[in-house]
């Protein structure tokens, strides 16, 4: 019996995050745009339904730009790996966006980017497309969340190679306060939605690679205006990725 009830506590243990590769919580409230840098967005402080946040937007030149140039706002000083990301984000599509916006936001993560030209950039992301959660086309409420890693593993290209592997169906509306989790722990990450126990999308192939490391930032994508609160990151050594 000793010996069983030794396993089994071993095991428990084994099944944990032990206390000490759990760093403590950083909270950014997103009141201001003190500590953040801005990369195509324009970031400014803004009530939205009763809540104060960011507001973030793109800028005239990256709106004209072809493509979808990267669009973020990311804390300075914050360097991440593994860990969990909490934030509270709302999304919409922009006065005169085009048809096929979707009021993108998001949450990148492991940013690394030319500091002295803020040019070239490479990140994993998760984000939301809010109008695609009570579209009345179950293909689009199938594409309501997305994971990307940018520059090389955009949404259309996954979507091409592997149809509906990086995208889900989550309950969404545009314009509304939506609070997001994610987890990121070596190659695999988890995106959980309104406080769910269970994800929205998992991902076991992160393309950043387990050993990445960068920035956390605030994302939008093209023709989206977006609301910002409450940012929380608690990162976790190395010794807490998933086995």
């Amino acid at each position: 019996m000793t010996r069983f009830v030794a396993a089994v506590l071993a095991g428990a243990v084994g099944a944990f995050v032990p206390d000490s590769a759990v760093a403590q919580a950083k909270r950014y409230p997103l009141e201001s745009v003190a500590s953040l840098r801005l990369h195509n967005v324009i970031a400014e402080p803004a009530t939205f339904e009763g809540k104060r946040g960011l507001r973030i937007t793109a800028t005239p030149e990256a709106a004209r730009q072809e493509g979808e140039p990267p669009m973020l706002a990311w804390i300075e000083g914050l360097d991440f790996s593994n860990g969990i990301i909490e934030a509270e984000v709302a999304g919409a599509p922009a006065s005169g966006a085009s048809a096929g916006a979707r009021g993108f936001v998001g949450i990148a993560f492991r940013l690394q980017i030319d500091t002295e030209t803020q040019g070239k950039a490479t990140y994993d992301v998760f984000y939301l497309r809010p109008t695609n959660g009570r579209a009345e086309d179950q293909e689009r409420r199938n594409h309501a969340t997305q994971y990307i890693s940018y520059p090389d593993w955009t949404w259309s290209r996954l979507r091409q190679e592997t149809p509906s592997k990086y995208e889900s169906y989550v309950d969404l509306e545009a314009d509304r306060w939506t609070k997001i989790r994610i987890e990121v722990r070596g190659e695999r990450a988890r995106l959980y939605v309104h406080g769910q126990q269970q994800p929205a999308l998992i991902v076991n192939d992160v393309k950043s690679g387990a050993n990445r490391r960068g920035a956390v930032a605030l994302w939008i994508g093209s023709g989206t205006v977006a609301h910002f609160r409450n940012l929380i990151v608690t990162p976790e050594s190395d010794s807490a990725r998933a086995k």
